[in-house]
């Protein structure tokens, strides 16, 4: 039986709520009725105004202000011009933390996943505990967990490029 996340699950610190996010099932409610549902299995954490990768680094702007929200929202943002990407901020009002949801069981890349799901930025600002089209669930699945660099954050430095905060399901 799966239980909906709750806004508590969010309301902590993102290297925690990242790898916590591995296993758990992103679930999507079409117009038509039909639910589609993929476990997660990749995640990346980023971690406020210090952190040279993260969107709020560059401080409060139209595109970031849901990064210095309420923990527990949508934040999807266009990538390249032509992919969407689904975030899920985190922890403390003003101390901007979010988490990218890097890929699922089956579809092994953020703008598959949101390809497949049917996610664009109608989503974004949306709750993630309470949105009828769009929520996550905890079914009990804990996969074993690896971590590694981000991808594609080379901008952010060596040492940014660097810290191991992408979570990774074992592959059983």
């Amino acid at each position: 039986m799966s239980e909906k996340l709750t806004r508590e699950f969010f309301h902590r610190p993102v290297l925690e709520v990242a790898p916590d996010l591995v296993g758990k099932l992103l679930v999507r409610r079409l117009p038509d009725g039909r639910i589609l549902r993929e476990r997660i299995a990749e995640t990346e954490a980023y971690g406020g105004a210090e952190d040279l990768a993260c969107h709020a680094s560059k401080g409060r702007t139209p595109r970031t202000e849901l990064l210095f929200g309420e923990s527990g929202r949508f934040y999807v943002y266009l990538c390249y011009g032509i992919h969407w990407l689904l975030n899920v901020i985190t922890g403390e009002a003003g101390q901007p933390q979010g988490v990218l949801i890097r890929a699922g069981a089956v579809h092994d890349g953020p703008a598959k996943l949101t390809k497949f799901l049917q996610i664009t930025g109608s989503f974004n600002g949306n709750s993630a505990t309470d949105d009828p089209e769009l929520w996550l669930e905890d079914n009990g699945f804990r996969p074993e967990i690896l971590t590694a660099p981000r991808v594609g954050v080379d901008y952010a430095g060596d040492f940014w490029k660097s810290v191991e905060w992408r979570f990774i399901a074992k592959k059983e």
